[in-house]
């Protein structure tokens, strides 16, 4: 039994929470959501609460079934408080600036790395950190994890980027006899 699907969720004021031919739509103050839920899965809107149900007890539907209340439960976070990533640059010579709806990397390749936001998510510059903001929290870690994946931290001195908060593991490095 799934822990989390049986919990019903949830809707605050201002959410407004349709299922209608397979696809659950969650608007809010800071946008709107989609999601497609497949037939294994009953999704039920009443008193001010979503809740999920099986319907057959297959292995698929138990699977579905806590993974979807905790898309919805994501999707209503989203809508009405957003997400936030926060990654830092260490190294000498090491920058980035915010550029439209993207980002310019110079971290020590003989080229800046630009890359494109996808639509929703914004990026902010301040001196060594970025910040990436969304309503999508899959969309802002994935673009989060795209530019750490630019320049990962080395583990010998640390430089790269890396998510605020996040502990690199260090290596001793050579010794002098």
């Amino acid at each position: 039994m799934s822990r989390l699907g049986k919990q019903p969720i949830a809707i605050p004021s201002g959410v407004e929470v349709t299922f209608a031919d397979d696809i659950l739509t969650v608007k809010g103050p800071k946008g709107t959501l989609t999601r497609p839920i497949k037939k294994d899965v009953e999704v039920t809107i009443a008193d001010g609460t979503v809740s999920f149900a099986p319907v057959k007890e297959t292995i698929a539907a138990r699977a579905l079934w806590g993974t979807y209340a905790s898309h919805a439960r994501n999707m209503i976070e989203g809508v009405t408080e957003g997400f936030e990533k926060k990654l830092e640059i260490e190294g000498v010579g090491y920058r980035a600036e915010a550029q439209g709806n993207g980002i310019k990397l110079n971290v020590g390749f003989s080229h800046p790395v630009e890359l494109t936001a996808p639509e929703g998510v914004t990026v902010a510059v301040e001196k060594n950190t970025i910040t990436v903001n969304g309503v999508d929290k899959e969309v802002v870690g994935q673009f989060a994890a795209n530019i750490r994946a630019v320049k990962e931290p080395e583990p010998y001195k640390g430089k790269g980027i890396h998510y605020v908060g996040e502990y690199i593991i260090r290596k001793q490095g050579k010794k002098a006899v």
